[in-house]
């Protein structure tokens, strides 16, 4: 599997965390809640009997929920995002909790309840290389986390696991997050407000059109334009407090950077396309998406659950479009 793909986080009244999945295939994955009294067995490290319950997108395979994003009781939350070249998990070490990439999600979601918590558990996380299965080998990733409070991002590579500050409350894929960024102060000059004449006050120049502050913003799909786009669409976001307004407002930055199907072509006839979009209000337990062929907002609550239960719920994605009809 090689995704390219967009995190975000966003607060009105609510917390809301979410991503779009870029991909050429679907994996049949589904919204799946995770129960506190789930087993959730781990290679290395002390399997957790009882945890947090949690929602997410996850590809469920042997019962075992590979989540590519989720969100805990708590409001912590969490995405992986494809990191290739960069990411480099080291062998089991003695005296650490080795961790494969996809227990990741379920051992920090399971055991924080906030950032504080996570930052103390990654001082003794390895994130080391071992495989799920022969035909699932582990993916290149890195990972952001957040609160309503704040945001990290956490890197697995050569010389040691890297934790950054999000500002930003953006991440896609390379380069790696320090440098991405870094290039942010090429766009400083970027602007949502009107074009002002700084060429010369030696001619006379107007702006021929609305949104020319904007004038230098990246248009591409490349991991470090979808960056830019997204920091600057997300930063400059202005929405109301309500459920709807702030959902909607959500789903619109994820738009900025989404990918259509032809853009990006690999081989064997394939393209590079979003194969979801999700917007979890973390506070309410509550995650929606959309999907590329169902641009219509669909939701699971989590709270309507039994979150006391022990076996995965899961739902799969309304796949075709929803159209109302007014007449």
């Amino acid at each position: 599997m090689q995704s390219m793909c967009t995190a975000a986080t966003y607060k009105t009244k609510d917390h809301y965390f979410g991503r779009n999945l870029d991909l050429e295939y679907s994996y049949h994955e589904t919204v799946t809640v995770t129960p506190r009294n789930y087993p959730f067995h781990f290679r290395k490290v002390n399997d957790l009997m009882q945890h947090y319950a949690m929602i997410g997108m996850a590809y469920v395979v042997e019962d075992y929920p590979l989540y590519y994003d989720a969100t805990n009781e708590k409001g912590l939350s969490m995405a992986g995002l494809y990191f290739p070249g960069n990411a480099d998990y080291k062998p089991e070490t003695r005296g650490m909790d080795n961790v494969a990439t996809f227990e990741l999600i379920p051992w920090i979601l399971g055991q924080c309840g906030n950032m504080a918590e996570v930052r103390a558990l990654l001082e003794h996380i390895n994130i080391w290389n071992e495989n799920f299965s022969a035909k699932l080998p582990a993916s290149p990733l890195h990972w952001m986390i957040s609160d309503r409070e704040e945001s990290i991002v956490v890197e697995a590579v050569s010389d040691g696991l890297k934790i950054y500050d999000n500002p930003v409350g953006i991440l896609t894929n390379n380069p790696p997050f320090d440098l991405q960024m870094f290039h942010l102060s090429n766009y400083m000059n970027v602007s949502a407000s009107e074009a002002e004449n700084r060429f010369s006050k030696k001619i006379d120049l107007k702006a021929c059109s609305k949104g020319m502050g904007g004038l230098g913003l990246p248009g591409d799909l490349s991991s470090a334009s979808r960056f830019v786009k997204a920091a600057f669409t997300r930063l400059n976001s202005v929405s109301g407090d309500s459920e709807s307004e702030s959902i909607s407002q959500f789903f619109h930055i994820l738009g900025s950077v989404e990918q259509q199907r032809g853009c990006v072509r690999l081989e064997n006839h394939l393209y590079e396309m979003t194969v979801y979009s999700s917007c979890c209000n973390t506070d309410k337990g509550i995650y929606y998406y959309t999907t590329y062929e169902n641009s219509q907002i669909s939701g699971v609550d989590m709270h309507k659950e039994n979150l006391d239960g022990r076996q995965l719920i899961c739902y799969p994605l309304i796949q075709n479009q929803q159209i109302h009809m007014q007449n």
